[in-house]
């Protein structure tokens, strides 16, 4: 929150800082693809297997929904899952050797409705290098994995990338910071193992999915185990990490779970001046595993701040509804959520959701368990529990 942590101090009860084709037709590899590998891991693949070639693998069966199945928040239109009736593009050929690393980054780039067919089981695609989204291939983008799909980083790099004032993905207006699009929808997908420790494009963060620009909402999703840089006053978001939405519209995470991510701040998510809704959602065993807050205390290279959701800058809201957070933790601030509005115009609300087990170890608002919280007025807590 860029300097204003000591000004606050009073209100906190300890402180200590602050290859595809269009048209419906199948993107695969070519029937020379290596066989696969047997898990998600960080191992590299055998030397003789171009890393560019890496093939989706059997991987176990989803075992429970997405999300909090007791949720019962009301889901508005513009939350709820894309229609993927008609693909533009399908990875796969109904096999799970034709779902390749190559494939994803391929059909990304190319953009539009994206779904899988990688056959009957659940796979995993550990990806040789991060799928970017190229700006003019919208406006809608839509990934859908069918609950059968994991998308992995392998602990080495980003999985996903979508910035719309980087040039390297072209630029379609001239106000990159504040477009309408692209309009992207993660749906029935498994992000795991994503690691950007040392990407410090936009200022780092994001370890299994960036994005600036345009808009972005996730629907009945996973994010396990995701991994930013674990020092940082300000960078975050171990699963996801958000910047200039437009309009200042929402982010939305729908029916949705995120479990282990570890980073600096926001062990699941983070944000810089972005709004929130969560719904029916889940947030749990996610660490900020920086120190020394924000402004970093002299020695200390900051971070450590809001275990499972991060959020700063001035104008914003956070919104939780049927959500549970839960045993998240907070090396400083927040082990729950961390919510700075710089200008005191943020508002946040929790309405029947359940905030438990989310140790702050520095400091939290007085009557917060596992909040930090400076905003316009006190949260709005309706039929919830913070405990």
């Amino acid at each position: 929150m860029r300097g204003r942590l000591a000004a606050v101090l009073t209100v906190v009860v300890a402180a200590s800082g602050c290859a595809g084709a269009v048209d419906g037709t199948a993107v695969s590899a070519p029937t020379s693809s290596p066989a696969a590998t047997t898990s998600v891991s960080a191992a590299p693949p055998p030397s003789s297997v171009p890393p560019t070639t890496t093939t989706a693998t059997p991987a176990q069966p989803v075992i429970a929904p997405a999300g909090n199945p007791a949720g019962r928040a009301a889901v508005p239109p513009e939350a709820r899952a894309e229609d993927t009736s008609k693909p533009s593009r399908v990875i796969g050929n109904g096999t799970a050797a034709s779902c390749t690393s190559q494939a994803v980054v391929a059909a990304v780039a190319q953009g539009g409705v994206i779904t899988f067919s990688c056959g009957p089981d659940p796979v995993t695609i550990t990806l040789a290098a991060t799928a970017k989204i190229r700006n003019a291939t919208g406006p809608k983008i839509v990934l859908d994995g069918g609950g059968k799909v994991t998308l992995s980083g392998a602990g080495k790099r980003r999985i996903l990338y979508l910035n719309t004032c980087d040039e390297a993905q072209g630029h379609t207006t001239s106000h990159c910071q504040d477009q309408d699009h692209p309009l992207l929808t993660l749906q029935n997908l498994t992000f795991a193992d994503g690691n950007s420790t040392g990407d410090a494009v936009e200022g780092g963060g994001g370890g299994a999915v960036f994005v600036r620009g345009g808009r972005v909402k996730v629907v009945n999703s996973r994010f396990v185990r995701n991994r930013c840089d674990p020092n940082g006053p300000d960078l975050g978001g171990a699963a996801l990490r958000v910047l200039s939405q437009s309009k200042g519209l929402p982010v939305y995470l729908v029916s949705s779970t995120f479990d282990g991510g570890a980073c600096a701040n926001g062990g699941a998510a983070s944000s810089i001046g972005v709004s929130w809704v969560v719904l029916n959602s889940v947030l749990s065993n996610n660490s900020a595993i920086g120190r020394g807050a924000n402004p970093a205390r002299a020695g200390t290279p900051g971070g450590g701040s809001g275990g499972a959701i991060y959020t700063d800058g001035n104008k914003f809201t956070v919104r939780l509804a049927g959500t549970i957070i839960e045993n998240n933790h907070a090396n400083e601030g927040g082990g729950a959520i961390f919510f700075v509005s710089n200008d005191r115009t943020g508002t946040m609300a929790i309405e029947s959701s359940t905030l438990r087990r989310n140790p702050s170890d520095g400091f939290e608002t007085r009557g917060l368990k596992g909040i930090f919280f400076i905003g316009a007025t006190a949260p709005a807590i309706t039929a919830s529990t913070v405990q």
